[in-house]
């Protein structure tokens, strides 16, 4: 579509605002041609954003300081321009006002479904696709996607878990040092069960304190404990847990019931809080021998979840039960933008234990440890909300607020 026919829009839909009394026909025509500009406009601004990704660290901010709107807001049309940049048949039917904004976002939900070489066959059927898209209401729409989606994923997954299990190995070797090494690569769901177990016993044997042999940096400290972990489970001294049980962590997010947006009101699932892709036949006999735990949130807010939540001042280290409940609100970092995984986050306590702040849940936060060295060492101040909303206060006065944590925006 080119300028002087959204000109003409325009013109036309200015001429049906001040008329007197419009016939539904007349109506009609102008709610088309809002259509077409509003899908004009999206065309547009998907360019701009992508210009924005090539020339900034952090172009959701960047985004959402020019839009005066939300990172949430500001994320959704960063993905709407990396959708539509990969497919560009799309773009041209965008641009064109044959297909809307709400097409293209469904498509790019269900590409974030896949892995790369599955999002790259799901785009790459884009101009089969778009007839359907050009036709249908965006709720049919979403269930061709999905369809398609569930379609391309079930044509591998098996295939891709065997590889893995061809794939997985281990080797060790005594290096310079006098070190032993050992290094292993293994299939998601033996991974799955090994890092449950890894993290089982660091949280039994290593809560309340640390062994002296522990590195001063936080990273190679956790580094340090799992070492320490698989040693204990190898000597079958890990005492506390129980051998061959893992936990699985069931959440389920009552707050896509009341999503603004339709598709995600349909799409409630639950999410299995495992940071590997497993096929469903295979997470079926996963969960079958290991211990499922359901937390249940909404809106920043855990409505269930087993164990003491709040532990005032008699602990100042986080219990199972807490770093449970949280890992069921955040997936990553609880700063915005951050894509550090939970299990690799520290818990933080909003006010500060040395300045009186309590070991209760609505008092704590996960923070990777560049942003938890932000706040401590550079002066960053986080204040929550009754919904989790996050308020960050800059050393030089600025403030960004945030809405509540979510695993979908995760």
């Amino acid at each position: 579509m080119d300028i002087g026919h959204v000109g003409e829009q325009l013109r036309r839909v200015a001429e049906l605002c001040s008329a007197t009394s419009p016939t539904m026909s007349d109506v009609q025509a102008g709610l088309a041609d809002i259509r077409g500009i509003r899908a004009w406009v999206d065309a547009a601004e998907a360019l701009l954003v992508a210009e924005v990704a090539r020339s900034s660290s952090f172009p959701e901010a960047a985004i959402a300081d020019a839009s005066r709107g939300t990172l949430g807001t500001a994320g959704k049309t960063l993905d709407r321009a990396r959708t539509l940049d990969d497919a560009p048949a799309f773009a041209e039917s965008l641009a064109g006002g044959s297909v809307t904004a709400c097409h293209v976002d469904v498509l790019t939900r269900a590409a974030t479904t896949l892995d790369a070489d599955q999002r790259a066959r799901l785009l790459g059927r884009c101009e089969s696709l778009i007839a359907v898209a050009e036709h249908a209401t965006t709720t049919q729409w979403e269930r061709r996607v999905r369809d398609e989606a569930r379609r391309i994923a079930a044509e591998s997954e098996m295939e891709i878990l065997d590889r893995q299990r061809r794939a997985t190995s281990l080797r060790s070797w005594v290096d310079a040092e006098g070190m032993w090494n050992m290094r292993g690569r293994f299939d998601p769901l033996s991974g799955v069960k090994l890092d449950a177990r890894l993290r089982a016993v660091v949280e039994t044997l290593f809560a309340e304190s640390t062994p002296a042999t522990c590195p001063d940096d936080p990273i190679e400290r956790q580094h340090h404990l799992r070492a320490l972990a698989l040693s204990r489970l190898v000597e079958g001294s890990a005492t506390g847990t129980r051998p061959g049980r893992s936990e699985i962590l069931a959440v389920l997010d009552l707050g896509a019931v009341g999503a603004a947006d339709e598709s995600v009101r349909h799409d409630l699932r639950v999410d299995w809080s495992i940071p590997v892709e497993i096929p469903a036949r295979i997470l079926a006999n996963l969960a079958g021998s290991a211990d499922v735990t359901a937390v249940v949130v909404c809106n920043g807010v855990v409505l269930h979840a087993p164990g003491a939540l709040d532990l005032g001042r008699t602990s100042r280290v986080a219990n199972r039960a807490q770093r449970r409940a949280l890992r069921g609100l955040y997936a990553t970092c609880g700063i915005p933008g951050c894509a550090v995984h939970y299990d690799r986050c520290q818990l933080h306590h909003i006010i500060w234990w040395r300045h009186g702040g309590r070991t209760d849940l609505s008092n704590l936060i996960p923070l990777c440890t560049h942003h938890h060295h932000r706040v401590h060492d550079d002066g960053w101040q986080l204040a929550l909300g009754p919904n989790r909303e996050l308020t960050v206060t800059f050393p030089d006065g600025s403030v960004r607020n945030t809405g509540p944590p979510s695993r979908r925006a995760a």
